[in-house]
């Protein structure tokens, strides 16, 4: 058993070792903490290839963008900070990514003021925007502001359109939780494991990916296959080492279940010492621009997400409906000891399963992280909307994962529009787990099955 634990590890560290060593690389050769910040101009952001001069004590940093065209920056423009009683502090133009840096003698309240004769001819401070921002200086190194150029009024914008928006938002969102649920569900109709260190399967894809990209340079699509197939012998290692030892011991599910929670934050903390705590982008389809397709605004990666999601969805459900190895899964399912008296080989099964609802939990990651950001805690946010989607739908039963995942992508992405705050919009949905598990506990389209 040590034996078999310690492989599990080795395969651990060969996978996050490399992008451990690149990250300590990155520290150490960049001064740029967060390239969040740094992209949206917040505090914390430094620029590291910027041609000013980053001051040694603090400093105001103001980068100024057009949103009427894709974010880009606006060159040449003057920029005046002054302190809190009024007297000038500094006055500097924005360099080629838009950027003004400007050392102040203290921490405090500043103003930044525009000078609107310098801006670019065609462009043009929107109806919204003052020429004056307000930065509280609470930092001994770059505090941060953002100056929007074109920004139109939210209240432009009808609520229809709004609501198509939030629609196909909740469809994409719900087509990447449907592939996890469908793993699974997969997973605990053969096994009947409930596994809760499946998010850290999700968070695992996205990880695999950022690794292919960012270290190994390979295109995000390559990273994408490369990372699902990694997840596939993932799971297979993890099924050989761990659950199968577990199983010809007799081990209990709920004893099984525990040991999922160990893993699950044992995975949790290698990926925070491997990548860190920050957020991290993939080299490509970070920020697309939407394109109109009548009512509907979608990115090209946003219908390259849903259409990848959907075909492998459409693949694996006809495949396990029609072929040999589905028809042993779902015999497996109804009745381990009869299939491996009929002659199937259960333990042959079964790994097949944790390979395949590895690889389709890893793919939904690698979606995740191109339509996000890649971070250690993202599997671990996803995992009780897994549950959740699997429950509503019904356990064990994939026409119950799809179904659920659905409903509850769009009641995640479609709540903010009714008044549900963005920050707990996730609330509604584990609302409705709590009201199915009281009310019809075998779930939509599961079936009732008598217990003693």
């Amino acid at each position: 058993m040590r034996l078999r634990v310690t492989a599990l590890l080795a395969f651990l560290v060969v996978v996050l070792l490399p992008l451990g060593a690149h990250a300590a690389t990155q520290e150490t050769t960049s001064p740029t903490a967060d390239p969040t910040a740094e992209a949206t101009g917040e505090p914390g952001g430094t620029e590291t290839d910027a041609p000013q001069e980053i001051p040694e004590g603090p400093y105001i940093r103001v980068r100024l963008v057009d949103k009427a065209a894709d974010d880009a920056p606006v060159v040449g423009v003057e920029l005046t900070v002054a302190s809190e009683d009024g007297g000038e502090v500094g006055t500097a133009e924005t360099d080629a990514e838009g950027v003004v840096i400007v050392a102040i003698p203290e921490l405090g309240t500043y103003t930044v003021e525009l000078d609107e004769d310098t801006l670019p001819s065609g462009i043009e401070l929107s109806d919204d925007t003052g020429t004056e921002i307000t930065i509280t200086a609470r930092i001994n190194g770059a505090n941060g502001g953002l100056f929007p150029i074109g920004v139109q009024e939210v209240s432009t914008v009808s609520f229809a359109d709004r609501l198509t928006t939030s629609l196909m938002s909740g469809v994409k969102f719900g087509l990447i939780v449907a592939l996890a649920a469908l793993g699974l569900s997969l997973i605990f109709g053969t096994t009947g494991l409930t596994n809760f260190a499946h998010g850290e399967l999700i968070t695992f894809g996205a990880i695999a990916t950022y690794v292919m990209n960012r270290v190994l340079d390979l295109p995000v699509v390559a990273a994408g296959v490369a990372a699902v197939l990694t997840a596939a012998i993932f799971g297979w290692l993890q099924d050989r080492v761990l659950w199968r030892p577990l199983r010809r011991r007799g081990t209990g599910l709920i004893a099984m279940m525990i040991v999922s929670i160990g893993l699950g934050l044992l995975l949790r903390n290698l990926y925070q010492y491997s990548i860190g705590s920050s957020r991290k982008s993939l080299s490509q389809y970070v920020s697309q621009g939407r394109n109109d397709y009548g009512p509907i605004s979608l990115a090209d990666k946003e219908i390259a997400i849903m259409g990848v999601a959907l075909v492998t969805i459409v693949i694996v459900c006809v495949a396990l409906m029609r072929t040999r190895l589905g028809k042993a899964m779902r015999a497996v399912s109804d009745n381990p000891a009869l299939a491996a008296s009929s002659g199937l080989k259960v333990d042959r099964v079964i790994s097949s399963v944790w390979v395949l609802g590895t690889a389709l939990t890893g793919l939904s990651g690698v979606l995740l992280a191109v339509n996000s950001q890649v971070n250690f805690l993202m599997g671990f946010k996803l995992l009780l909307l897994v549950f959740a989607a699997v429950t509503l739908g019904g356990l064990g039963t994939i026409w119950g994962a799809l179904f659920g995942s659905m409903v509850i992508g769009i009641m995640v992405e479609v709540g903010p529009l009714f008044g549900v705050p963005s920050s707990i919009k996730e609330v509604g949905a584990l609302v409705v787990l709590i009201l199915v598990l009281l009310i019809r506990p075998q779930g939509l389209l599961g079936r009732r099955e008598r217990i003693g």
